[in-house]
């Protein structure tokens, strides 16, 4: 654990897992048939959560930084981070939503939705830990590639 962090963060990380684990279960977010309802355009209910967590969220971003103050358990500066939009986003994007499509879940919904009984989860969850793997190693390939190449010249 990093010196500037407080005590209580990974507790409260914690915490905050549950309760987002939570509340997709209770709002039956973490059940692919909502959420391939959905994609399909038969069932809003997703949208209106999804549309409530970037409205708290937006209010934060925009009201954090002006207020000065740092992070409380982390001490970090509340800044916005922007990500180029490149190739790698285009594709990873596609990728994810080809298999948020196809298994009906996201990431965090998928830990919630083993949470509420549903084992067959776990074929998603292994494709999940899967892909990151692959494309782990296969952006550590590409590093040591151009390290050589660098060293090379």
């Amino acid at each position: 654990m990093s010196p500037e962090r407080h005590q209580w963060f990974m507790p409260l990380v914690f915490v905050g897992g549950l309760v987002f684990g939570f509340g997709l279960a209770f709002s039956h977010m973490a059940r692919p048939e909502v959420v391939l309802s959905f994609l399909q355009f038969s069932d809003f209910g997703l949208l209106f959560v999804m549309f409530g967590a970037a409205t708290v969220t937006g209010i934060a971003f925009a009201v954090m930084p002006r207020l000065g103050v740092r992070a409380p358990l982390t001490g970090d500066r509340y800044e916005r981070r922007l990500k180029s939009f490149d190739r790698n986003v285009l594709i990873g994007g596609s990728i994810f939503g080809l298999g948020w499509g196809l298994s009906g879940i996201c990431p965090g919904a998928a830990y919630a939705s083993l949470g509420i009984g549903n084992v067959s989860i776990l074929w998603a969850i292994g494709g999940m830990f899967a892909g990151a793997y692959l494309q782990g190693a296969l952006r550590s390939n590409e590093m040591a590639s151009d390290t050589a190449t660098t060293s090379v010249d």
